[in-house]
């Protein structure tokens, strides 16, 4: 019996400092990660360039009204969403479309601007994430996703070459994430903006092209559509 109860004793005890191994790897892993990240931001000769490479925007993506109908006495419109290539704005690199209840569409665009000294040559550049689109009727916890949160987008395909894979993801979680710490890399020459939201109330008929100011706010502008 006694032999059977230092048995027990010794799985257990082995299993606890498994355990801490585990988690102590976990946190190394965090710690480390964290790490690479500040040094990618602060060190990567490679990432610099390519951010002080990025073009000073002025139109990031459009929307327009694919149709309107009553149903049970309420109005219901169905909404193109295209995301526009930054070099190319012919070149479409994210297009999606959804319905919301009522005609006022909220689209939410999350922006990092990154300042000396991550840009070489002192001048502001930014990074515009669409986020989702909601409906009047609808909580923004409720609205379509445009942009999956940690992914990279299309757009900014450029800035994934200069890095690892490994090295990306990092990135991008790092960005992303900084909704949810906004001292966390202030040190490392980046302004984080959040909750940028347009919202517009929608007619077939017109274009809505989303457009930069010199201070990073997203506006509508209006055209016909040919």
């Amino acid at each position: 019996m006694k032999s059977l109860l230092t048995t027990i004793r010794q799985v257990i005890t082995l299993a606890v400092l498994g355990l801490a191994v585990a988690g102590g790897v976990m946190i190394w892993r965090h710690l480390t990660a964290n790490a690479t990240v500040e040094q990618l931001l602060a060190e990567n000769a490679s990432l610099k360039e390519a951010i002080a490479n990025l073009t000073e925007e002025t139109q990031i993506g459009y929307a327009k009204v694919l149709g309107q109908e009553t149903r049970d006495g309420q109005l219901f419109t169905r909404i193109l969403f295209v995301e526009t290539d930054p070099q190319e704005m012919t070149r479409r690199v994210l297009e999606k479309q959804f319905e919301i209840e009522g005609d006022v569409a909220h689209f939410d665009a999350l922006i990092v601007k990154f300042t000396a000294p991550l840009v070489m040559d002192g001048r502001q550049r930014a990074i515009y994430l669409w986020r989702r689109v909601y409906g009047e009727k609808m909580t923004p916890e409720e609205g379509f996703i445009l942009q999956t949160p940690q992914g990279e987008p299309l757009r900014y395909a450029a800035l994934g070459k200069t890095l690892s894979l490994d090295e990306r993801q990092q990135f991008w979680d790092a960005i992303w994430g900084l909704s949810n710490n906004l001292n966390r890399l202030q040190n490392q020459g980046i302004q984080a903006l959040f909750g940028n939201v347009v919202y517009k109330q929608l007619r077939p008929g017109l274009i809505y092209i989303f457009k930069i100011n010199n201070s990073g706010s997203i506006y509508p502008e209006m055209i016909p559509e040919l």
